[in-house]
């Protein structure tokens, strides 16, 4: 087995022969990408993650807010900045904003990258300790796959409110993992060691729903040939999750209410009130608060379950989970098919990290099940084998074009003409915002440091921006 690389992630504002990357022998020990703006930065470390950022050629008036969109992406990521504009002023500055080091250009290529190496390995080191001391710690960890940004957010929720008796309100799109938070929840728990139970308020009447929840007394509907106790009652002294608690009959969500308010029930057929015990937990992909200006949940009820709000991220806000979700599922499902464990190309783990997934996690789990079977005895797992589509997997939105677009001229350059034509987008923003560059970028629906590097560019290439301002 080879030695692993660091990933290292070059966010460039320099033409491609000026980048570090054409510095092939020191970045040997490296899997290096260079992306241009730090949106691009951005998405790259949620999709593939990143070891170490060096930042390059961006002009000293936008590098404190380049660092600062990085950070917010992820804050733990060292972060090393070089730039023909460093100086000691702005190093200090840096540095006390949070990067790792400073280069000028001018300085040793191999220092540089002994420095980013070291950083990343400490990096690497250090997320490593505090994944292991977390877990050891935190059991429950483990039931949440993955250590993006939002899943850590998720898990920051349950570790305050986890040995709570507070009411959780887990929201989010179908197939996020709703349950599986749920689970962690109880797992973080004083109550852990007694039963969750778990209840899905869609798929029963309201009248089976409600003998379901609170139990029924021999005679209290034909076919009630016995008493039974109904899942509070068994779910005493633990949990009990309310899934898709927005579909609830509009008649049983009152008599929910008087057990979450008086913390007793009511077997079906029986005035006898019996107390329960019970932490609850409810679930839902819907909007509530639309279903309560619709008339169709209370408005009472909701608060009382919304005492503690929990929002499962969907995969597409996640995607350097990918990787470890595949791996999860491909270990549970050779392990209950009692088969060798299969393995992901690195081009195949490229694909799925750029799919869309619309079912999230539920979706991708099952594409995995289905790769694990379909792959025969193979050893690798293909991109087929996912059923993955053959082209583009991410589709994007042009932007409309500004009233002015300018017309080209067919004797013209295709890099030519789309310069020009971002400078009339650039112009146009400009003018309307008066000169106001922050404005102008929210128009664009970019950065401000975009905007200035994207000026700048066009600045560099004999092209000036007259109502800048």
């Amino acid at each position: 087995m080879g030695i692993s690389r660091e990933n290292l992630l070059i966010l460039s504002g320099l033409d491609s022969e000026s980048s570090l990357l054409n510095q092939h022998e020191s970045l040997a020990d490296f899997n290096a990408i260079v992306v241009p703006d730090p949106d691009a930065a951005c998405a790259a470390i949620q999709r593939r993650g990143a070891d170490c950022v060096l930042v390059e050629g961006f002009p000293a008036e936008v590098a404190v807010e380049v660092l600062e969109t990085i950070q917010h992406t992820n804050p733990t990521t060292p972060v090393v900045f070089r730039s023909d504009d460093m100086n000691a002023a702005l190093a200090v500055r840096l540095i006390r904003a949070g990067a790792h080091h400073c280069f000028h250009t001018n300085d040793s290529i191999d220092e540089l990258c002994g420095t980013m190496k070291s950083a990343a390995a400490a990096a690497r080191s250090q997320e490593r300790a505090s994944r292991d001391k977390r877990e050891a710690g935190e059991p429950w960890r483990s039931i949440l796959v993955g250590d993006s940004g939002a899943m850590e957010a998720v898990a920051e929720t349950i570790r305050l409110v986890g040995n709570r008796r507070c009411t959780v309100l887990i929201s989010g799109e179908t197939g996020t993992g709703k349950e599986m938070a749920a689970r962690a929840l109880h797992a973080a728990s004083h109550r852990a060691h007694h039963q969750m139970v778990a209840i899905n308020c869609s798929a029963l009447p309201e009248n089976l729903l409600e003998a379901e929840l609170f139990g029924h007394t021999k005679g209290a509907f034909t076919g009630a040939a016995t008493s039974r106790i109904g899942r509070f009652e068994q779910a005493n002294k633990g949990t009990i999750l309310l899934d898709e608690i927005g579909d609830m009959p509009i008649d049983l969500q009152a008599k929910l209410l008087r057990v979450l308010q008086e913390r007793e029930i009511q077997r079906l057929g029986s005035s006898e009130s019996i107390k329960v015990d019970v932490r609850v937990i409810a679930a839902t992909n819907v909007d509530l608060q639309e279903r309560v200006r619709q008339g169709k949940f209370r408005e009472d009820l909701y608060y009382r379950l919304n005492v503690v709000p929990l929002q499962m991220p969907p995969l597409r806000k996640r995607t350097s989970d990918i990787p470890a979700l595949v791996e999860h599922f491909i270990q549970k499902v050779c392990k209950a098919e009692n088969i060798p464990l299969k393995r992901v190309m690195p081009e195949t783990m490229n694909r799925l990290c750029s799919h869309l997934w619309p079912g999230n996690v539920r979706q991708l789990e099952n594409a995995v099940e289905m790769a694990v079977a379909v792959c025969g005895d193979n050893e690798v797992l293909a991109s087929r084998d996912f059923g993955l589509p053959l082209g583009p997997t991410r589709s994007f939105v042009s932007r409309p074009q500004p009233a002015d677009t300018m017309q080209v001229d067919e004797s013209v350059d295709f890099e030519t003409a789309v310069s020009r034509f971002e400078l009339a987008m650039l112009d146009s923003a400009l003018r309307h915002t008066g000169g106001n560059k922050t404005a102008a970028a929210e128009r664009l629906g970019m950065k401000r440091t975009t905007l200035i590097m994207k000026m700048r560019s066009l600045e560099n290439n004999g092209l000036l921006l007259e109502k800048a301002g």
